[in-house]
């Protein structure tokens, strides 16, 4: 509970203090197995492979700004969720990372209105993993990995057997150790390749590349005003390996986990013993300090520029049209948001309207940056002279609106009556107006909730 907890919290932060109003694109990296294993107890390693990987996708997404729409010099941002583990707690490390789908032009401390760009071609995945495999060959020529030497099998014997048994989806100890994990389902279809059925061979979706044993896919897309998607989103990437409802007691007493999707081969599920899910288990455990979520470009804590992209005020920002006197059309970041708002100044805004828009520079000039009302300046007129307000815990009854999709403060709420309270709403401004942050009961929702 605790764990799911943690993370239900974590997504209503990215969400609400740190992925700003635009659209984002998840791109997932799977490693090929050698590099599984290494990447499995050296977090240094694991570090640089993403770094490589990021320097090649923002190269990318900046040549694209370049040649589509004509940006010389763009800015990325990204979060990425490291991920230890497959839907049959096997052990696989690979990269989800949700990257802002555009760039932010001009220099990083005086960042302007975010660019959009379209929609990634099978061309561009094919381009960002080749440069991502140029990269992690001259990684692993630096570092002298082609050795072969073993420092984990040395060092923990124990954890190197039970590391690479699960990364090849083999049981580690006992009788049948070597013999591949045991499988319940209605397996119909032959098995093509893979490691006992974990990675066979699959059609390739669209905006999906493998080569070389790596395989990048980038085919879930979120828009800009769709938070509650970009929520679930977040909170996908940041489960943890194991929910309660999945293993299942069998008559034997072993245990049969269920798997998320089932493979290709038929299989649904897969049967261990008991202190086999202890083996699976250990391995997924991640280095010590090693941290499982990673900031980088405008989104890194350092970030010259970050001030001016996060969302950091409650309440609305002003779009272009309100700052210049005209319709908004650059950007989906500057627009009313009930989660946040982005900080950007009115002279950036002005300065650059007319190379992409074509129209006439503004000559309104913001405060200077270092003085105590820069930040409220930037700020509409409705909102200055308010103060700052950092909201760093949510109340329980939005916690439950936001994950189970229940209003407990409803009149009509199961929550409510099977608590024994009496069924009414709690209402601050009037009996026909609903509390701030909750939306009443529609009335198709009278036979989910009643």
């Amino acid at each position: 509970m605790a764990t799911w907890k943690l993370c239900f919290l974590s997504a209503s932060h990215l969400v609400g203090h740190v992925i700003p109003l635009v659209p984002v694109r998840q791109w997932v990296l799977t490693l090929p197995y050698p590099l599984r294993y290494r990447c499995a107890w050296d977090a240094r390693l694991t570090s640089e492979i993403l770094r490589a990987f990021l320097r090649a996708l923002f190269a990318d997404q900046r040549r694209r700004a370049r040649r589509i729409l004509g940006v010389p010099r763009g800015h990325n941002g990204s979060v990425t969720f490291i991920q230890r583990f497959g839907s049959a707690l096997n052990l696989t490390p690979h990269f989800h990372t949700l990257v802002l789908d555009g760039v932010y032009p001009g220099p990083s401390h005086d960042l302007v209105c975010f660019v959009p760009l379209p929609p990634p071609e099978t061309e561009d995945g094919a381009r960002v993993l080749a440069g991502t495999a140029r990269r992690i060959l001259r990684v692993i020529d630096r570092r002298g990995l082609d050795s072969g030497e073993d420092s984990l099998a040395s060092d923990d014997p124990l954890l190197a057997l039970l590391t690479a048994a699960s990364i090849r989806s083999r049981i580690a100890t006992g009788p049948e150790a070597g013999e591949s994990w045991r499988r319940l389902g209605d397996r119909v279809e032959p098995l093509d390749g893979g490691q006992g059925g974990v990675e066979s061979e699959a059609p390739i979706p669209s905006r999906c590349v493998r080569e070389g044993g790596m395989r990048l896919h980038a085919d879930v897309a979120v828009p800009a005003h769709d938070r509650n998607r970009l929520e679930r989103l977040c909170r996908s990437v940041a489960r943890p390996p194991l929910a309660i409802d999945r293993p299942q007691a069998m008559a034997d007493e072993r245990l049969a986990v269920r798997l998320k999707t089932r493979w290709r081969d038929g299989t649904t599920h897969i049967v261990m013993e008991r202190h086999e899910l202890l083996e699976r288990l250990a391995p997924l455990i991640p280095s010590p300090r090693a941290y499982q979520v990673r900031y980088h470009g405008v989104l890194a804590p350092c970030a010259s520029g970050r001030g001016r992209v996060v969302p950091s005020v409650t309440g609305r920002t002003a779009s272009p049209g309100e700052v210049s006197g005209r319709p908004s059309h650059t950007s989906t970041a500057e627009v009313e948001s009930p989660l946040g708002s982005n900080s950007v100044s009115m002279r950036h805004l002005n300065r650059h309207a007319s190379s992409f828009e074509g129209a006439a520079e503004s000559s309104t000039v913001a405060p200077n940056r270092d003085t105590a009302d820069w930040r409220d300046a930037t700020r509409p007129s409705s909102l200055r002279g308010e103060e700052l307000v950092l909201q760093r815990r949510i109340p329980w009854a939005e916690l439950l609106r936001r994950v189970f999709e229940v209003d407990a403060l409803c009149s009509r709420s199961r929550f409510a009556r099977s608590q024994g309270q009496p069924a009414r709403c709690r209402l601050t401004r009037s009996e026909d107006a609903p509390r701030p942050g909750t939306q009443p009961c529609q009335p198709w929702q009278e036979g989910l909730l009643g």
